[in-house]
């Protein structure tokens, strides 16, 4: 007679595969987060490595690359604390509020006519054409302050609640508000400089 408490799962997991089947994805997804491709490359062995240390803790309930993938974004979240704490770094706020100084009018609060939102022209489906966007909207991503990094990517991406964002961050919802509503504006207008 068995007893319940003796069942283990039998989880067939590949570790010797798993960098042919998962590492380009896993590399994908963490440069996309974080602009960085050493780092991108480090989280991603990390991520086998700590994969590796759990694996008798794989139950299954998943597939491999779901589990992969939630081991590299824990690795993410980290770095996104340790840039976000790195925030003594004014110099980079300072610079990229200046850059929105005269997005609008002070009398009014209506936008300036040389900063007024103009559309993009990727509403296209040329490939070519999105790639360019794409290259000149990762260079915008990386001018931004870390936290500021952090909070967008967390949102916009990771599609995170902004309960998570501000508990994994650190951050009061308010301060979290300013920060996308920046976040946008900056982007908005380096894309504008730099793309149209």
């Amino acid at each position: 007679m068995s007893n319940n408490n003796d069942i283990t799962t039998n989880v067939s997991t590949e570790p010797g595969k798993w960098v042919a089947q998962y590492a380009d994805y896993l590399y994908t997804y963490a440069y996309t987060r974080i602009n960085d491709e050493d780092l991108a490359k480090d989280l991603v062995q990390e991520t086998f490595l700590a994969a590796l240390e759990k694996l008798d803790q794989f139950k299954g309930n998943s597939s491999e690359r779901t589990w992969l993938t939630a081991i590299l974004k824990n690795k993410v979240i980290d770095v996104y604390r340790k840039k976000s704490s790195a925030f003594a770094k004014k110099t980079d706020v300072v610079e990229a509020e200046q850059e929105q100084q005269d997005f609008f009018d002070h009398d009014d609060g209506h936008w300036n006519v040389e900063h007024r939102p103009k559309a993009f022209g990727i509403e296209e489906q040329d490939p070519l054409t999105n790639k360019e966007f794409n290259y000149i909207l990762q260079k915008c991503l990386q001018k931004l302050p870390a936290l500021w990094l952090s909070v967008f990517t967390m949102k916009h991406m990771d599609d995170q609640t902004t309960d998570v964002i501000c508990e994994e961050l650190r951050v009061s919802p308010s301060n979290f508000w300013v920060i996308i509503h920046r976040t946008k504006l900056n982007l908005r207008a380096c894309l504008q400089k730099n793309w149209i």
